[in-house]
């Protein structure tokens, strides 16, 4: 864009100049995942999404893990210990590549190594952590099932002892569904309704009668590992029973965590397809000029640019929350619906700027908008998050 003398031209990638309130420090984690995605990962990842395969999980953990990434937000156990801003910001820059990816670290880290961070004993922080931060290990988080997704109260995977003391083996029954990094998980948590309500337990995949097989014939996340969890007779030791939480308290916190890195990560596939939409009408001609000089395409554009700083500056705010320690879960909610919808709504936008070629993968938009549809879902619908937000204002549920 020109401008007249010496006015600053206007960042396309930050029309709101957001990037002023970064730190340094921030910047340089921003940099760095940047680095990792353009080297590592946009080469490749829209033909690991049109084979329907995330070509090499185990290798691509262990990336991120030796850049700290995997549970980068916690403390200790080889964890990095990083803010939840840095968090965010990588988030960003993972689903600007694509969801998939993003899934993969926020599984790792917000739900399974948070699950065992956050509730589990030292002898299950000491086992995990450390081989789960480095990428040597990989984790999965078994809550979702076939019958039970809104409703988590109504799992039917059960968990009994089989004896009548704390010290007795549990024995585990049940199938999970939907599971990212399932099938090449080292260590799931699953949680399972017991005689002592809902329970998580730490659970090696190579227990007997645990088995992941991969869920085919998605047409989003492709590019990501997914899973059913069948559990069948497994035997655990009472020590796999995660002790410091008892109900659904336990997966909600984990599943607000996660939600968090969505509020970040939907804007980095918004920015993706704005950018490319951007570029797009700038070089393609029709009527003898670009499309980028129509007025309706400009309004798509302004509004594109609109929204994604909204989102942004949202998700920023509700990082410098979470930092002090102030990020309430119906802030998370109100964040993960705003910026998801916008973000679809953005890819969609998108597409129609690059017409016929909106539906190629030789662009990021379809891939993308595609990937958004599953993020609107999991982790808490539409429904439920504004449900959510409207007892909040109004301190009246109306989940039933």
């Amino acid at each position: 864009m020109n401008t007249p003398g010496n006015a600053p031209t206007l960042d396309p990638s930050d029309p709101a100049g957001i990037d002023a309130q970064l730190s340094a420090d921030e910047k340089a984690v921003r940099a760095s995942v940047r680095r990792l995605c353009e080297e590592h990962i946009d080469p490749y990842v829209a033909d690991w999404f049109e084979r329907g395969e995330l070509a090499d999980p185990r290798g691509l953990a262990k990336q991120l893990g030796s850049m700290g990434l995997l549970g980068m937000h916690l403390e200790g156990y080889g964890c990095a210990g990083m803010s939840a801003t840095e968090y965010g910001l990588a988030c960003l820059e993972l689903e600007a590549s694509d969801s998939g990816i993003r899934s993969l670290m926020s599984v790792q880290g917000s739900l399974a190594m948070f699950a065992i961070w956050r509730w589990g004993s030292e002898e299950q922080k000491q086992e995990w952590l450390p081989s789960m931060a480095s990428g040597e290990a990989i984790g999965c988080f078994g809550l979702t099932e076939p019958d039970a997704g809104s409703d988590p109260g109504s799992m039917r995977t059960r968990a009994r002892r089989d004896g009548h003391d704390d010290s007795a083996d549990w024995i585990l029954d049940g199938r999970k569904m939907w599971i990212t990094n399932g099938s090449v998980a080292d260590v799931a948590v699953v949680w399972a309704n017991t005689d002592e309500g809902v329970r998580g337990f730490v659970v090696p995949t190579s227990a007997a009668g645990f088995s992941a097989p991969l869920i085919h014939h998605k047409m989003s996340l492709r590019a990501s590992v997914t899973s059913e969890l069948v559990l069948d007779q497994v035997r655990l030791p009472a020590s796999a029973m995660l002790p410091e939480v008892r109900g659904l308290k336990g997966p909600l916190s984990c599943l607000n965590e996660a939600r968090f890195g969505i509020v970040w990560g939907s804007m980095g596939a918004a920015r993706s397809s704005y950018l490319t939409a951007l570029r797009y009408a700038t070089e393609r001609e029709q009527f003898g000029r670009p499309i980028a000089g129509f007025q309706l395409t400009q309004q798509k554009l302004a509004d594109m640019a609109v929204e994604y700083s909204k989102g942004v500056l949202l998700a920023l705010h509700l990082g410098r929350l979470k930092d002090v320690g102030t990020l309430q879960p119906e802030q998370v909610s109100l964040g993960k619906l705003n910026n998801v919808r916008e973000a679809l709504e953005i890819c969609r936008s998108a597409r129609t700027i690059l017409g016929a070629n909106g539906i190629s993968l030789e662009y990021p938009v379809i891939r993308h908008m595609n990937n958004l549809e599953s993020v609107l879902t999991y982790e808490g619908t539409v429904e439920m998050h504004t449900l959510v937000l409207g007892q909040a204002l109004t301190g009246h549920g109306a989940f039933r």
